[in-house]
């Protein structure tokens, strides 16, 4: 069998509001069966309000466009994602009056709500459950695509192992992937790697080329920004674990989405502005290829395989890629620029029974 995605492209044919696609989206929700699903219930919609800088996140007209439907069809939906107050969402257009609803820490804003489940795989072993995305009756899972530096690909899985749980479980999960390591001998002390990091975890010892790198691991969730910004090399990772990692995530998707009943999520991954890296990053690098459309379906696994299958290497925009990298010709894009396959990524969740990869598009016109 094979799993239905809806699918609105930004092709249009005629230049008229109706072919645009906020349009379509708008007949895309329609049709994907939510009306009834969400109606008498608390939505939560995960999405990942970017921060700094960043302007690649999913534009306030798509949300607004979500938000009026899940009201118009009987339910109530509030917006979060982890360090709301801080990213300054409201920069990028994200407030209560423009979008239609609140936009909410998914922790609580001390960061201290959620429910812990005990998993065991390495050294993983806390899937922390962000309180607001447990107690609610339904999760859509809204999700901007693009590439990731650790992920490889960031899309619907992303948006939930690394977006709906604490620190404490990024930690876990990145750590599956392996540690860093300083050369002091590469370190040119520029310091870039400590506005780089977005949990004030590194610094070094004292001021100067004396200095020694250090990192407080309380804070470090091993994102890895520090590794990939460093110009020199200096900062690496002890192992590539890569495999594992994308076991965690399987993991813990599925452990978030265990806490919702059969039918209770769906998945809308919006590719435009399609990048390198992720939004958490703070700022926004040219699309690596043209705007594709929306993707939307109750399959996660078979959602992420048609998005990764529409990003060809073949529609590569030149200015996406960072001067003078020079892609390794093997793999898909996103492989080809961080050195790691996205599709693993698919198969982890396919073991986790979060769906399959078959898939056939459905076209919203």
């Amino acid at each position: 069998m094979t799993a239905d995605i809806l699918f609105a492209s930004m092709a249009y044919a005629r230049y008229e509001a109706a072919q645009t696609l906020p349009e379509k989206f708008s007949r895309l929700l329609k049709r994907s069966g939510l009306a009834e699903k969400v109606k008498g219930k608390q939505v939560a919609i995960k999405m990942h309000v970017g921060s700094g800088v960043s302007y690649s996140t999913i534009p306030p007209v798509f949300v607004r466009k979500l938000v009026d439907f899940i009201k118009q069809s009987g339910g109530q939906c509030f917006i979060t994602d982890h360090y709301v107050a801080g990213r300054h969402p409201e920069q990028r257009g994200y407030t209560d009056s423009n979008l239609g609803c609140p936009i909410l820490e998914a922790c609580g804003h001390l960061g201290k709500y959620y429910y812990t489940k005990k998993v065991d795989y390495h050294t993983f072993s806390h899937v922390d459950i962000a309180g607001l995305i447990h107690d609610a009756d339904m999760l859509i899972n809204f999700s901007h695509v693009k590439g990731h530096g650790a992920c490889g690909y960031g899309g619907a899985c992303k948006n939930i192992a690394m977006g709906c749980v604490t620190d404490r479980s990024r930690h876990e999960i990145h750590s599956l992937e392996g540690g860093l390591l300083w050369d002091a001998d590469k370190c040119t002390h520029c310091g870039k790697c400590i506005t780089a990091c977005n949990h004030d975890a590194n610094s070094f010892s004292k001021p100067g080329k004396d200095g020694v790198y250090e990192v407080n691991y309380h804070n470090c969730t091993l994102c890895q920004h520090c590794v990939k910004i460093c110009p020199t090399g200096a900062i690496t990772l002890d192992a590539h674990n890569y495999t594992d990692f994308q076991t965690g995530m399987a993991i813990c998707t599925r452990t978030v989405l265990d806490t919702f009943a059969p039918g209770s999520v769906y998945h809308i991954n919006v590719l435009t502005a399609i990048t390198a890296l992720c939004d958490c990053w703070g700022m926004t690098t040219p699309s690596l290829v043209p705007d594709i459309g929306i993707m939307a379906g109750e399959d996660m696994v078979a959602l992420e395989k048609a998005c990764l299958d529409a990003i060809k290497i073949e529609d590569l925009i030149p200015v996406g890629v960072p001067a003078g990298l020079v892609l390794s010709g093997k793999g898909h894009l996103f492989q080809q620029l961080h050195g790691k396959d996205p599709f693993i990524q698919l198969t982890k969740l396919e073991e986790a029974g979060l769906g399959q990869q078959a898939y056939q598009l459905v076209n919203v016109r």
